[in-house]
């Protein structure tokens, strides 16, 4: 296999330390190249895994990680130098009409981490042939995009750090902007880089809401049965009473579970449950709390935590209810029995 052409007399080496304005080019990118006196070089090229491009009667040229414009120029200087034609007589038209879906890898505080496809292509734009149309903008390649698409950040990143690493080059983003509407950098990614969020070690309530870098929401599970049955229908406990926003509390679901409220003699001593397990270790923990203090304290972060995805909300009934229970068993015992035996 002939050696890709790496024209020395254009700069073509993507630095990270300079904004990238452009989104660069990676495997699997489909190109239009038009030469209007060339056309045995013109057509729709796609990058090979390697990162060139494999145009006839020219050796490979590497264009995996340049811009379009960079691309247009090496190639122009390429037929120059092979004679294949005079400057002044050759225009060349570089301009991207797909671009491909690339695997990023993302760790640190995200819910998620590892491996990432972004840019993912729907069933439909994989069976239609590019459309020689340019300007095409890919949203989903780009920093932002690969977080999200990591389960999103934790409350204890620390987003003014964020590490892009690219052949080897460390660059550090600052992300905060998308939680204050401030202007930020959302770096286009090619495929390949590796994307750190640091962790900051303490809990940062300003993250623990919807945004393009966290989760838009968290589904839990809840219980708020005297006795057990065959569905939640019984307690009215829907799919949109255990489907909360991002942000929500350990109070909203004791409140989406029926938990509170009704006669305050019998049920204001009613306590909550919250069992949560960790993604990444496994370890379940539990928080046990009165119902009225939890709804009371509502902005104590210890006495009423952020939902995270599939926590799980049990109620129990109070002292009163218990022994209200225990006193109609003592007077009515037949009908348990009854059920007992069936």
């Amino acid at each position: 296999m002939s050696k890709p052409l790496i024209i020395t007399t254009i700069l073509v080496s993507l630095s990270l330390s300079t904004p990238c304005l452009a989104l660069p080019l990676s495997p699997g990118d489909r190109l239009k190249v038009s030469i209007p006196e060339g056309q045995e070089f013109s057509g729709i090229f796609e990058v090979n895994l390697e990162g060139n491009l494999e145009i006839p009667y020219l050796p490979p040229l590497l264009v995996a990680g340049l811009e379009p414009g960079e691309v247009q120029m090496n190639l122009k200087t390429a037929l120059i130098e092979r004679g294949f034609f005079q400057p002044s007589f050759l225009q060349v038209s570089v301009n991207v009409v797909q671009w491909s879906p690339i695997v990023v890898f993302v760790s640190g505080s995200t819910f998620l981490p590892g491996r990432v496809f972004i840019n993912e292509l729907s069933p439909g734009e994989k069976t239609q042939p590019p459309v020689p149309v340019t300007g095409q903008y890919p949203p989903n390649r780009y920093l932002a995009a690969a977080i999200r698409d990591a389960g999103g950040v934790t409350p204890t990143a620390d987003i003014k750090n964020v590490q892009l690493i690219r052949n080897g080059e460390t660059r550090t983003i600052d992300l905060s902007g998308i939680f204050t509407g401030e202007p930020f950098e959302d770096v286009p990614l090619i495929a390949g880089d590796r994307i750190i969020v640091p962790d900051s070690g303490k809990m940062n309530n300003d993250l623990v809401r919807p945004s393009q870098i966290t989760p838009t929401g968290v589904k839990v599970f809840l219980s708020n049965l005297t006795v057990p049955a065959t569905g939640n229908g019984a307690s009215s406990i829907s799919r949109d009473a255990t489907s909360f926003h991002y942000g929500a509390r350990f109070s909203h679901a004791v409140v989406g579970a029926n938990c509170a409220g009704g006669t305050r003699g019998t049920n204001a001593g009613r306590k909550a449950i919250l069992v949560t397990t960790d993604q990444l270790t496994g370890k379940t923990s539990y928080l046990e709390r009165r119902v009225d203090d939890i709804l009371m304290r509502s902005t104590d972060d210890t006495n009423n935590p952020f939902l995270k995805a599939n926590d799980s909300v049990a109620c129990y009934d109070s002292r009163v209810v218990q022994f209200r229970d225990v006193i109609q068993t003592i007077l009515s015992p037949i009908p348990i029995l009854r059920d007992l035996f069936k």
